[in-house]
């Protein structure tokens, strides 16, 4: 493996990854696109995660809602989807989306302007206002692949957020930690798009049941790197 760049490629440098009967376009931007059904899926962008740590009074750089809703623009702007699916922990908490300021909430409607646009709920959101724009629900299924936002143990495959899935690898005696999917044979847990959103490494043992059969980790940078779970580092 060749070291890895510091932004996100283009559409170019994405994988195609199968799960169930669906083609899942994995960009190295950390969203999957469903080409077939024109679908774009983005996940744990906790939009106004530093506002609410300022309430509390942790104070961040608070242009994390900016950043992210750019980083959603750029994908927006990449695939043209005819719809987009948040996968839930899309505002960091109940009060979030009043917080937005005039041109962070007119950036999400302008993404939201000509296509559809659903709200999967999440642990930090299980109600989306419905000043957000879009619709809202639980989950949505995709012939045979429901995507939501927390793991679920039903027996169908699934494509969820909420883990924040992160690999640490050794590059030429150096180490390098990265946000990354994590895939396997019936689950995909996409990275946290977030500006502020941290990683959980994929050795924790919060995933180990959710990959009996094994996993991969598709590492973000200028396009995936695939690696193998023997390669992978813990903390």
């Amino acid at each position: 493996m060749n070291a890895m760049g510091g932004e996100a490629g283009t559409a170019g440098a994405a994988q195609v990854l199968r799960l169930g009967r669906l083609d899942l376009v994995a960009d190295p931007a950390g969203a999957l696109f469903v080409a077939d059904e024109g679908l774009l899926v983005v996940a744990d962008l906790h939009l106004e995660k530093a506002s609410s740590f300022a309430g509390r009074g942790v104070f961040l750089p608070p242009y994390d809602t900016r950043a992210t809703l750019a980083a959603v623009a750029r994908l927006v702007a990449r695939y043209a989807p005819r719809a987009v699916v948040a996968l839930g922990d899309s505002f960091h908490d109940a009060g979030a989306h009043g917080r937005l300021d005039t041109r962070d909430s007119e950036a999400l409607a302008a993404l939201q302007r000509g296509r559809d646009w659903l709200w999967v709920t999440g642990n930090h959101d299980p109600q989306v206002p419905r000043a957000a724009g879009g619709e809202s629900a639980a989950e949505l299924r995709l012939a045979d692949v429901v995507l939501r936002h927390e793991p679920a143990d039903d027996g169908t495959a699934e494509i969820v957020g909420h883990m924040h899935p992160a690999a640490k690898v050794r590059l030429t005696g150096r180490s390098v930690r990265r946000r990354c999917f994590a895939a396997g044979a019936r689950r995909i847990v996409m990275p946290a798009l977030g500006a502020l959103t941290g990683g959980l490494n994929l050795r924790d043992a919060a995933f180990r049941p959710l990959f009996p059969e094994g996993v991969t980790a598709h590492v973000l940078g200028q396009r995936l790197y695939a690696i193998g779970w023997p390669l992978l580092l813990p903390d």
